[in-house]
């Protein structure tokens, strides 16, 4: 059940005036103008060498529909990566759904110059689209990711002037990586994993909630990733949700619904939770 938070002076990253948001709002997004919906459709539960939960209990059809669903209730965010494999399945979606009308989320693990360009033209053809909203390095652990990545993000680079990637950023998996984002040019948005538990997180809560409210001070975009804890919050939804949505710091946030009851019921208790803040 959801707890009412006792009001207060609310804790650092939190809202101290809780309001009744949705899951289909519309939020600004980093400084490039994107304009997803407040919940991101994930197809990359337990995602990994090219598949994910996702597509292996769906398959294409099933995921489509599941597209059709959300996107029916007004959810317009689409996060893919080439470690799921869910590529074709949203090409897939798109024969149904205008490609204007949603911003894609992917992520690519390459290093060097010539291995993002094989990405990013690949990428194009199974996504069945001219230009990706948003591209992410993907899974970053490295603190010295900037040297290490830096023939990959000039290619990105490059693209973004092309107007073929419209904005860049990062996927953290490690506290150092993420102490490196707030004073990166090259990052216009951040996707980070947090939920009350620090389950699957790159440390505590309070941790790297500090960190994120940094990278929104410098103007970047925040997107909140294993909410759930991947899984490990499964019979705690509500909680989870409660934590997320009082969350200043973070624009939006991804979950992998597996099916059209999930969807549903995340896209139902939202309302709720965000009125009610969070007891840290």
């Amino acid at each position: 059940m959801l707890q009412k938070r006792l009001y207060g002076a609310a804790p650092v990253g939190y809202s101290e005036s809780p309001a009744r948001r949705f899951a289909n709002d519309t939020v600004s997004l980093g400084p490039d103008g994107l304009a997803p919906s407040r919940l991101a459709m994930g197809t990359g539960t337990s995602g990994f060498r090219g598949a994910s939960n996702q597509t292996r209990k769906l398959g294409v059809a099933g995921l489509t529909d599941l597209y059709r669903f959300g996107f029916d209730n007004g959810l317009t965010f689409w996060d893919t990566a080439d470690g799921y494999g869910s590529h074709p399945h949203l090409k897939n979606a798109l024969k149904h759904i205008p490609r204007e009308k949603v911003v894609i989320m992917t992520k690519s693990q390459s290093k060097t110059a010539q291995a993002m360009r094989s990405d990013i033209d690949r990428f194009r053809r199974e996504l069945g689209t001219d230009y990706i909203d948003l591209l992410l390095l993907h899974a970053v652990r490295e603190e010295d990711w900037p040297r290490q990545r830096a023939g990959a993000m000039e290619v990105v680079n490059e693209y973004k002037q092309k107007g073929i990637v419209k904005s860049r950023g990062i996927s953290c998996h490690s506290l150092p990586a993420l102490k490196r984002v707030k004073n990166e040019e090259y990052i216009d948005v951040d996707l980070a994993r947090v939920n009350p538990l620090g389950a699957r997180m790159d440390a505590d809560p309070a941790t790297v909630i500090e960190e994120l409210c940094k990278i929104k001070a410098a103007g970047k975009g925040v997107i909140g990733m294993k909410i759930l804890g991947e899984g490990v919050m499964r019979n705690r939804v509500s909680e989870a949700l409660q934590h997320a949505m009082a969350l200043d710091c973070i624009d939006c946030f991804t979950i992998g619904a597996e099916n059209h009851f999930e969807l549903a019921d995340l896209i139902q208790r939202i309302p709720e939770a965000s009125t009610l803040g969070w007891n840290a």
